[in-house]
C-alpha cells in the first residue's frame, strides 16, 4: 500500500516519539502493520522489536537474503515466483512484506554543497509556462532562464518555442543585459546542448560549440544523477513561477518580456544573496558583473536560416504561414533568414523579399509590389498571345496594330477586340475587314466591326462590288 509523505510522517512521530507500537499505529491511522513495517524500514532507523508468532516464511529467509545481494533490484513478486518453484506454499502477500523487510537499502549519499567564484559559472535551462493562442496557431510559451551561480543574478526572456534559435538568442540578449559572461556554462544536458552522451563521452550541439567560440565560454554538461550541481537554475525557475508569473497579466509576448526585465532588474534583484545574506543580489552582482567576460565586437547572428522550395504560386511556407515572393522565383529554392520581428528572403546573398513575421497558422502574408508585377506579367502575357493569334490568322491586323500604335492607341483592348471578332466571324472574314478599314484609314475595331460582312467576304477573295 502506498502512502503520503503527511501519513509517513506521522508513522515516524507516533513510533519514535510517542513510543507507539507498530500495532498501536496501524489501528489508528487505519493502515495495514506492514505499512508501518515498511515506513520504519525506510526510514533507515532501527525499530522497536516486536514479538510475533512464527510464519512459514522465516524458513526462507536465508534464500531471500541470498538472492537480493545477488540481485539487490529483483521484485518481490520474481521472488515469491522462484520460492513457490522451489516449494513455497504461502500466500504472495506476507512473503512480499517480509521481502520488503529483508531488502537491502542503499545508503542515502550526501550532497557537497558547491561554491564558485565571482563570474566563474552560470545555469542555463528552459522552463515551460503552458501554452498561448495567437490567431489559429497553439504554440508553447516558453521561458530561457539563465542564474549567475555566485550572486544568483536571473535573466529570463520568454519565446514561443524552444528551438535551437530562442536557445541563441536567449544566451545573445543575457550577455548583453550583463555586459558581460561568466567562463562556464552549466546545462542540465538539454538536447539544444548535448546531441549524445554515453557515460563521460559527450557530444555537444555544433551550432553551440559555434557560440561558445564566439564568446570563449566553456560549455558544461551537468553531471548523470547530480541534481545539486542545477538546483541554482531550478530554484530560480520555482521563483520565477511563484514571484514573477503566478497571477500575472500580459498583452502579448513583447510586453511580458518586458515586465520580466523590469522584474530581474527589480524585485528579483533585492532579494538576499545567498553565499553571503548581508547583501542583496543587486550588491552582489555589481561585484560580480567586473569578473565576468568581456563581450566580442559583434553579437552571434542568431537568426533562423531555412532553406525552403517555392511551388508554382508566389508563396514560401514558412513556420506555419505563407510568405509571398516575386513570381519570376517560383519552382526555386530559396533562403529564409527570420528574426523575431522580420522574415527576409535571400536568392544567394540577394534580398528579394522581407516581411514582418507572423505567429498565428495559415496567415497569407503579402507585398503589394508582388501582386502587381504578377499582374502585369499575366496582362503583357495574354496582349502578347493574342497578338500572335492574330498575325496568324489575319497578317493584315500587324499593319492595324502598328498604325494604331502609332496614333496613341491602347493595343491591349484593341488586341483583345479583335481576338474576339476572330472568334466571332472567322479568319478569312476578319482578314478582309481589317483590310476594308486600313483603306479607309480608320485602324480602329469598330471600324473593323462596321464593315459589311459581304464586303469583308468580298475582300478577302479579292472581288469588289
Amino acid at each position: 500500500m502506498a502512502i503520503d509523505k503527511a501519513l509517513e510522517a506521522k508513522v515516524l512521530r507516533y513510533h519514535f516519539v510517542e513510543h507507539w507500537g507498530v500495532h498501536t499505529i496501524a489501528s489508528q491511522l487505519g493502515i495495514h502493520h506492514s505499512t508501518v513495517d515498511r515506513v520504519l524500514s525506510q526510514a533507515g532507523l532501527p525499530k522497536a522489536e516486536r514479538s510475533r508468532g512464527a510464519s512459514m516464511v522465516d524458513a526462507w529467509h536465508p534464500f531471500i537474503i541470498e538472492t537480493l545481494q545477488q540481485y539487490p533490484k529483483l521484485t518481490a513478486a520474481r521472488l515469491y515466483a522462484m520460492a513457490v518453484e522451489r516449494g513455497f506454499s504461502g500466500g504472495p502477500s506476507h512473503f512480499r512484506a517480509h521481502v520488503a523487510q529483508l531488502r537491502p537499502r542503499p545508503a542515502a549519499e550526501a550532497y557537497l554543497r558547491l561554491r564558485t567564484l565571482p563570474g566563474e559559472q552560470a545555469q542555463v535551462d528552459w522552463a515551460h509556462f503552458g501554452q498561448v493562442t495567437i490567431g489559429q496557431a497553439t504554440r508553447p510559451l516558453m521561458a530561457f532562464v539563465m542564474v549567475l551561480s555566485w550572486s544568483r543574478q536571473i535573466f529570463v526572456r520568454f519565446y514561443l518555442n524552444q528551438r535551437m534559435d530562442n536557445f541563441l538568442r536567449g544566451h545573445v540578449a543575457a550577455f548583453t543585459a550583463w555586459n558581460g559572461l561568466p567562463r562556464v556554462l552549466l546545462y542540465d544536458n538539454l538536447k539544444s546542448a548535448v546531441l549524445e552522451r554515453r557515460d563521460d563521452a559527450i557530444r555537444f550541439h555544433p551550432t553551440l560549440l559555434a557560440l561558445s567560440a564566439h564568446y570563449r565560454f566553456e560549455p558544461r554538461p551537468v553531471a548523470v544523477a547530480r541534481g545539486n550541481e542545477k538546483g541554482r537554475v531550478e530554484r530560480a525557475i520555482r521563483y520565477l513561477r511563484d514571484n514573477f508569473f503566478a497571477g500575472r497579466q500580459w498583452r502579448d509576448i513583447d510586453d511580458l518580456n518586458a515586465q520580466a526585465d523590469r522584474w530581474c532588474a527589480g524585485h528579483s534583484a533585492e532579494r538576499a544573496c545567498a553565499e553571503d545574506p548581508r547583501m542583496r543580489v543587486r550588491d552582489a552582482f555589481a561585484q560580480e558583473q567586473p569578473q565576468l567576460l568581456c563581450l566580442p565586437d559583434n553579437p552571434f547572428d542568431s537568426d533562423e536560416r531555412v532553406v525552403v522550395s517555392v511551388g508554382k504560386t508566389p508563396y514560401l511556407r514558412f513556420d506555419l504561414n505563407d510568405y509571398s515572393v516575386p513570381h519570376t522565383q517560383v519552382r526555386r529554392s530559396l533562403t529564409v533568414l527570420a528574426s523575431l520581428t522580420r522574415v527576409r528572403v535571400l536568392d544567394g546573398c540577394e534580398v528579394i523579399a522581407e516581411h514582418q513575421r507572423a505567429w498565428g497558422k495559415a496567415e497569407q502574408i503579402e507585398d503589394p509590389a508582388h501582386l502587381a508585377a504578377l499582374l502585369a506579367a499575366k496582362h503583357g502575357a495574354r496582349h502578347h498571345r493574342g497578338q500572335d493569334r492574330l498575325a496568324q490568322a489575319a497578317p493584315a491586323s500587324r499593319e492595324l496594330l502598328q498604325q494604331a500604335g502609332a496614333r496613341g492607341k491602347a493595343l491591349s483592348g484593341l488586341t483583345a477586340q479583335l481576338v474576339q471578332l476572330l472568334d466571332d466571324y472567322g479568319a478569312a472574314e476578319l482578314d478582309g475587314a481589317i483590310d476594308e478599314a486600313l483603306s479607309r484609314g480608320v485602324p480602329h475595331a469598330n471600324a473593323v466591326r462596321q464593315v459589311p460582312s459581304s464586303d469583308a467576304a468580298n475582300n478577302a477573295t479579292g472581288h469588289r462590288p
